[in-house]
């Protein structure tokens, strides 16, 4: 499995972005895709993911503000990040879950300023 980000950028407060996740390979057995957020000098932590049922789970900090979607068909994941604020910038990471192993992919860059 190999994942490809993209859609990161530069944005102003309260602007928006839409990260893509596209991966290559066999899927079979992926149980979660998600995103993961890294900021300078903090660790990477979960920004939200979808399991297999198609429930989404939110960090606090976004919920109402980020919506995650999957397309199976294409075995993506998209990140719709809304009202950003500066506090969201980071490298962003697309995961997925195959038989309890993860595949990364390889960041894109978040950077919310005026």
């Amino acid at each position: 499995v190999q994942l490809q980000a993209s859609g990161g950028g530069l944005v102003q407060p309260g602007g928006s972005l839409r990260l893509s996740c596209a991966g290559s390979g066999r899927f079979y057995g992926i149980s979660s895709m998600g995103w993961y957020c890294q900021a300078p000098g903090k660790q990477r932590e979960l920004v939200a993911r979808i399991a297999r049922d198609g429930i989404p789970i939110y960090a606090d900090s976004v919920r109402g503000r980020f919506g995650i979607s999957r397309d199976a068909a294409k075995n993506a994941v998209y990140l719709q990040m809304n009202s950003l604020k500066p506090e969201d910038t980071a490298v962003y990471y697309c995961k997925f879950v195959k038989f309890g192993d993860d595949y990364w992919g390889q960041g894109t860059l978040v950077t919310v300023s005026s």
